[in-house]
């Protein structure tokens, strides 16, 4: 069964996240939606997204090939119902989830539908990041922990609850609070959590990400790789790569790639007057009630803030945004814009590619052609948001 998945009808609706990755490549729980499919597959899928993108995921298609929504979840029930798909496109609620090739043409759709008769996720927003981590962590955590034995952690740790903890090796945990009560914790390979933090479960930090000293951390949250993080943070998700390294809170937020977030700032995710709150949407182009009362920052790859940012409730920051100044910025921040509340220019394309070169080579990673390509793409598509 050679699985694809496909952002198909997907990429509007879950920008600006979308701008630089594949749904497939969301992190949701400890692993990505991606890495989901190759624990219940055995290999990683391939992925069709957008034609500007789709060079960071080369792909070849092949006949009798799945295609799944890439913003489905997959779970054992469902990974074996697609092996009797036959020639029918499988439907979820009336909208169409998977379907097999009969050629090596992705628009060759077949006719007939089956709908699929049990329980299954599928990411309508990227609001569901957040509010859905605490049930994809207790799955990944599941499927990672599975016939395996955790390591033993120090004995200067106070840890308490009803669901497990789990630590690879390598890690340092010290002089940690761990209350697993409401939801299991995870600790990845060579992950760091420093003396005097406080952790509340649903939990997950992953491979050679750090939690600096006194940090407090509600659940659900998840740390993703080679992130640093620090100060008060409460049901957010960092894909990877990426800092709030220092005092501050950062509540009800998704946080791409290559961000930083300066030290002693603060979002707001929850509105004075108690109201759902909107969020700035560009399938429509204005803002849109996401039906929550608590929504924080949905953050971009390479946007970053200076010290004592301030974000209202339910802010939008495009990708490789550098805010800073006092009061609050707009709650849309279009991509490539510099500034905050007494206004805005356009962050240059080469000087943004300076301060991306510097960033990722402090974690040895190199920023390709085909990265410059795509934030290229990225810098162009979004110059009519930038009318400062």
């Amino acid at each position: 069964m050679n699985i694809i998945l496909t952002d198909n009808g997907l990429y509007k609706r879950f920008l600006p996240l979308t701008f630089t990755r594949s749904v497939a490549d969301y992190r949701a729980g400890i692993l990505t939606i991606r890495e989901k499919w190759e624990h219940h597959l055995g290999y990683l899928p391939e992925i069709i997204t957008e034609k500007y993108l789709q060079n960071k995921y080369p792909t070849e298609i092949k006949e009798n090939s799945i295609i799944v929504l890439s913003s489905v979840i997959p779970n054992e029930d469902f990974v074996k119902f697609l092996n009797n798909i036959g020639d029918n496109v499988l439907t979820k609620d009336g909208k169409t989830i998977a379907y097999r090739l009969k050629k090596n043409d992705i628009s060759d759709i077949p006719e007939n539908n089956t709908e699929y008769p049990d329980d299954l996720i599928t990411l309508e927003s990227n609001t569901d990041i957040f509010s859905l981590n605490g049930r994809f962590i207790e799955d990944d955590f599941a499927l990672i922990s599975s016939g395996r034995n955790s390591i033993k952690l120090s004995e200067t740790n106070t840890i308490f609850g009803k669901h497990p903890v789990f630590a690879e090796d390598g890690c340092f945990v010290e002089c940690t609070t761990i209350n697993t009560n409401d939801g299991p914790v995870y600790i990845g390979k060579s992950a760091k959590i420093m003396e005097g933090s406080h952790i509340r479960g649903p939990f997950a930090i992953c491979e050679n990400a750090e939690i600096k000293m006194g940090s407090k951390i509600y659940g659900p949250t998840t740390i993703g790789p080679n992130c640093k993080v620090g100060g008060e943070i409460n049901n957010a998700v960092f894909f990877a790569n990426s800092n709030k390294a220092h005092d501050g809170f950062l509540g009800n937020a998704v946080i791409g790639e290559w961000c930083n977030i300066g030290a002693d700032s603060n979002n707001s995710n929850l509105k004075n007057n108690y109201a759902i709150v909107k969020l700035w949407d560009y399938e429509t182009g204005r803002f849109k009630n996401t039906g929550l009362q608590f929504c924080g920052l949905i953050m971009a790859d390479h946007s970053k803030c200076g010290i004592n940012t301030m974000f209202n409730t339910g802010t939008v920051v495009g990708v490789s945004a550098n805010i800073f100044g006092s009061g609050f910025p707009r709650n849309f921040v279009p991509s490539f814009s510099w500034g905050g509340h007494a206004g805005m220019s356009e962050y240059k394309l080469n000087t943004a590619f300076e301060v991306m070169e510097k960033v990722m080579a402090r974690r040895n990673k190199e920023l390709t052609d085909t990265d410059k390509e795509i934030f290229e793409h990225i810098f162009n598509q979004t110059s009519t948001y930038r009318n400062f």
